[in-house]
């Protein structure tokens, strides 16, 4: 009987370790980010777009705009206008549809093409 209670006792002791490397992977995952974009031609194009009207911007001159909300560490953000998961396929949803993704919002549709779009989350979702 002990040799059972034995491994019935590593077995546990085995599937809390699991659970808890588990926990600590999960909280460690990093922020969303793009592997694809040029955050550098991004952040130009913050200023093309004229984002900075509406939005703070960070390193960006003059988008000192108070209408939308500030982009300020916009990379650790959960959310994209409260309803999308921050990553870079949503985010480049929303710069190219905002209306699409929420009927009424403020955010104009700009008219950014896809490529546009992918440089300028790789921009937003490199601040952090």
């Amino acid at each position: 009987m002990s040799g059972m209670r034995g491994w019935l006792l590593a077995g546990a002791a085995l599937s809390l370790t699991g659970l808890l490397v588990g926990c600590s992977l999960e909280q460690r995952l990093p922020p969303a980010e793009s592997t694809f974009g040029d955050p550098q031609r991004g952040r130009a194009l913050v200023s093309t777009y004229g984002c900075g009207s509406c939005h703070i911007v960070p390193g960006v001159r003059n988008a000192d705009g108070l209408v939308g909300p500030p982009l300020i560490k916009f990379g650790k953000r959960s959310y994209i206008a409260g309803q999308l998961p921050n990553n870079a396929e949503n985010l480049q949803r929303w710069i190219r549809d905002p209306v699409g993704v929420e009927p009424g919002t403020a955010m104009p549709d700009l008219g950014v093409p896809p490529l546009d779009a992918r440089d300028l989350a790789a921009y937003l979702l490199s601040l952090e």
